[in-house]
């Protein structure tokens, strides 16, 4: 009995054991096996953006800002509560009233902006303005994020491709350097051909080493802009189809000067400087203030009069009028600060114009140029591969040298890397381009 006891703890022990080991293995192996596509990795990175997060608690500030700014309009209401103690109850040498030894005042006061010069309106609308700016600003930065994705992405796969040429390259050359050692242990081929394929094989493998270096640091990248584990199993899924882009280069510029959100903004900061600009001839008008007091006054805590008040609860209603008419060209000089400030604002407009039709210019030529490559070094890989197979048959007949294989090797590995540095680099060129034109979240869908 006692041992069935004994046994059957042992087995619930066992399970329990495998339970934590056994799970927490398959959870590292769900995540190496989660596939990554563009359209995952874009939304994972708007999620998990740090900037894109800072930018979203800009709007919420500059939201708040306006509410603030908004509540400067109303009226603003306050209260005090004084208590004086006098040395000893007396009484007025010219009226006879009795002063109180304890004296309890209570005042409600209200304060209403009339007119400001203009000041609370502009305020107000400097603060929507830059709440439109913050949302204009959020929505660059999701864009510049999309953009990212795109390239990290395509990076990565590129530098997939190049690791494994690389250890293809690695692999071919090791078996010619096999046959080149049995060719010369026998006498049919000098040393000099084993040697050549020696050296090519260290050649080999140290290029190999750069594209895995190259694969790790794609890898990291992906990683960081995801905000995973730095070293976390990536996998992605490939996309080796593509559309060249077939529209011209002044349908570019109008999307993107129709689209480009810094554009946008800029516009607002021209906005902004002329509002600051009015804000800035405030003091040239007078400022009218209304105010209002309650007072209730008495001999105890509850300020509702007693011996020596006279008149517990009054009221008054005040209107101010203030004007600085002469401040020595204060307000003139800070004018002219307001104008040059508006007058960089608008050159500053022009100017980011100018660039960003160099950025699509030159985001078109890349991508124009990316399309060419790619039909040029497309006819060429099977021409390469059967190259090289042919100089591995030769040689091995002894009508080829080994140099002649080496170099089939060296073309068909060139010609291969060249496709794809041409194939990734025009998606890259691609998301560049439409981000360029504003339109970050459209290059796999097309435009219209």
């Amino acid at each position: 009995m006692y041992f069935n006891e004994f046994c059957h703890n042992c087995l619930i022990l066992f399970v329990i054991i495998g339970h934590f080991l056994v799970f927490p293995c398959l959870a590292e192996a769900n995540e190496a096996e989660e596939v990554f596509t563009l359209e995952q990795t874009i939304r994972q990175a708007i999620k998990a953006n740090l900037g894109l997060k800072s930018s979203r608690e800009d709007t919420n500030a500059a939201a708040s800002a306006k509410l603030k700014q908004r509540t400067n309009f109303l009226p603003t209401l306050g209260a005090t509560y004084k208590y004086k103690r006098n040395y000893e109850e007396r009484t007025t040498a010219v009226h006879g009233t009795a002063v109180p030894k304890n004296k309890y005042t209570l005042t409600g006061t209200f304060t209403q902006p009339v007119f400001t010069g203009f000041s609370l309106i502009n305020k107000y609308k400097i603060a929507a303005l830059d709440l439109d700016l913050a949302r204009l600003n959020e929505k660059t930065a999701r864009q510049a994020v999309v953009f990212e994705a795109n390239k990290v992405y395509f990076t990565l796969l590129k530098a997939q491709k190049l690791a494994a040429i690389a250890r293809e390259a690695v692999a071919q050359i090791s078996a010619h350097k096999d046959v080149a050692k049995n060719f010369y242990e026998v006498g049919m081929t000098p040393l000099n051909d084993l040697l050549k394929a020696q050296v090519e094989l260290a050649n080999a493998r140290q290029d190999l080493i750069v594209a895995q270096n190259n694969l790790e640091t794609a890898k990291s990248n992906f990683n960081i802009l995801l905000r995973r584990q730095i070293n976390a199993p990536v996998e992605l899924k490939d996309i080796i189809d593509y559309c060249f882009f077939e529209k011209k280069i002044d349908f570019c510029f109008n999307m993107a000067e129709k689209n480009r959100l810094e554009i946008k903004a800029a516009e607002l900061q021209v906005e902004i400087a002329q509002k600051e600009l009015k804000l800035g001839k405030t003091d040239y008008y007078p400022s009218i203030t209304l105010e209002g007091n309650y007072y209730k006054v008495g001999t105890d805590f509850d300020a509702d009069g007693g011996d020596g008040i006279s008149d517990p609860d009054s009221w008054d209603i005040t209107a101010t009028a203030s004007w600085n008419f002469w401040e020595w060209g204060k307000t003139r000089y800070g004018v002219k600060e307001k104008l040059s400030a508006f007058a960089q604002a608008r050159y500053q407009l022009a100017e980011i114009i100018d660039n960003i039709h160099l950025e699509v210019k030159q985001a078109h030529l890349n991508t124009k140029e990316s399309e060419q490559n790619i039909m040029a070094v497309k006819k060429a890989i099977e021409q390469a591969k059967e190259n090289f197979r042919i100089s591995e048959e030769r040689y091995k007949e002894q009508m080829d040298t080994s140099t002649d294989v080496l170099d089939a090797q060296t073309l068909l590995s060139r010609t291969m890397t060249n496709y794809y540095n041409a194939l990734y680099d025009f998606k890259i060129s691609k998301a560049y381009l439409y981000w360029a034109m504003g339109r970050a979240e459209e290059v796999e869908t097309g435009l219209e």
